[in-house]
């Protein structure tokens, strides 16, 4: 990472992330049903709930409104999920007032054009590997990990042992 993400990490506790396309691969597998199924990376998991649970502010913002998701970052132990949300500024604005942060003071990662105004106000920008050409151009950090493969846990474990939480083993069972 640029010097510019390591020192803004060395201080950052709210993290924002979308969900497709960089929690997920942005694959959807559409069932005979009408199902749509995507899937998530583990170890992106691991880092989210030990985020959450070493104090840090983590808070999910989509476009998409899937029930299992919603399921699956509840079992994480974040709670500021917004799924469904067709202004994703409208939720930025809500999360950082919940939290009492600054747009200042938030890393934010998206992967394309609904990303795209959050991006501009954050004071990280952060997106995958595989991200839209116009979301790396404005971004501060482009991660080598492409969305769904790491890229969550990449920028997180990074932040945490840059603030020595990462192996912080008082507070959590392993």
């Amino acid at each position: 990472m640029n010097a510019q993400t390591l020192e803004k990490l060395q201080t950052c506790k709210t993290f924002i992330f979308d969900i497709d396309g960089v929690l997920t691969t942005g694959n959807v597998l559409v069932t005979e049903e009408g199902h749509m199924l995507r899937s998530v990376n583990i170890k992106d998991g691991f880092a989210l709930q030990h985020a959450v649970k070493q104090g840090y502010n983590i808070a999910i913002i989509s476009g998409g409104n899937s029930k299992g998701m919603l399921h699956r970052f509840q079992g994480l132990g974040i709670k500021e999920i917004y799924l469904g949300q067709n202004n994703k500024m409208a939720a930025f604005e809500k999360v950082c007032a919940d939290f009492g942060v600054n747009e200042s003071d938030v890393a934010y990662m998206g992967d394309d054009m609904p990303d795209y105004p959050i991006l501009k106000r954050a004071g990280l920008a952060v997106c995958p590997a595989d991200a839209s050409a116009d979301i790396k151009e404005i971004c501060h950090e482009i991660l080598t990990v492409a969305g769904g493969q790491g890229c969550a846990r990449l920028l997180l474990e990074t932040a945490m042992k840059l603030q020595n939480t990462w192996h912080n083993d008082d507070t959590h069972t392993w």
